[in-house]
């Protein structure tokens, strides 16, 4: 078993899987598939925010050592439709991330006041780049991606993923799901299709 990185083995429940996967750190596992194939199903899971046997690792280190709060701290499981618990943008940060959060929002060149107005009036798109920062200030060791770009015009994706491919040269990894075959080919160090709940290479 590999001692870094995301180790899946035998993940199902009774729509999905058995799933198992490595993704080691500094690498990417691109997911393809059509609608309803269990995809988002997979992420949840491996979060598991969702009812699931099997077992998953971190750094060799086994999911259920750990409280489900903390698990998910290390792997960030980011919904295609960002959730805020709170009615503004600026609740979402502790103190100690705005700075970091807005260098980042700057670098995907979110408006300035955007930290600190009301979710309402948040474009689709700066939601969607702003839960990204979100989870990127925490410093997660994985990041299980749902169509974290389906919202952005191109020159927004490529930023995204610029910020995505510094994140895996840290030494961490990403699970990402995307509708867009472009998009797994140019992130995804490995690439996989998911069809009926199954897993296999593309």
């Amino acid at each position: 078993m590999t001692n870094t990185g995301l180790r899946i083995s035998h993940l199902r429940n009774a729509f999905a899987g058995p799933v198992t996967l490595d993704v080691s750190e500094a690498t990417c596992a691109a997911i393809t598939g059509p609608s309803g194939s269990g995809k988002s199903l997979l992420l949840r899971m491996v979060a598991d925010l969702d009812p699931n046997y099997g077992e998953v690792w971190l750094d060799g280190k086994s999911r259920g050592t750990m409280p489900a709060p903390e698990w998910r701290r290390h792997a960030i499981y980011l919904s295609a439709e960002s959730g805020w618990w709170s009615d503004m943008v600026g609740d979402h940060f502790a103190s100690d991330e705005r700075q970091a959060a807005a260098e980042l929002a700057q670098r995907l060149s979110i408006r300035t006041s955007a930290m600190d107005a009301p979710i309402t009036q948040l474009s689709t798109g700066e939601k969607q780049r702003l839960a990204l920062i979100r989870a990127l200030v925490k410093s997660p060791r994985v990041l299980l991606l749902d169509e974290a770009t389906a919202a952005l015009d191109p020159a927004s994706v490529e930023r995204v993923e610029t910020l995505l491919s510094e994140f895996m040269s840290r030494g961490r990894a990403i699970v990402l799901v995307t509708h867009d075959p472009e998009q797994a080919e140019r992130m995804g160090t490995r690439r996989y299709h998911m069809n009926s709940g199954r897993l296999v290479p593309a």
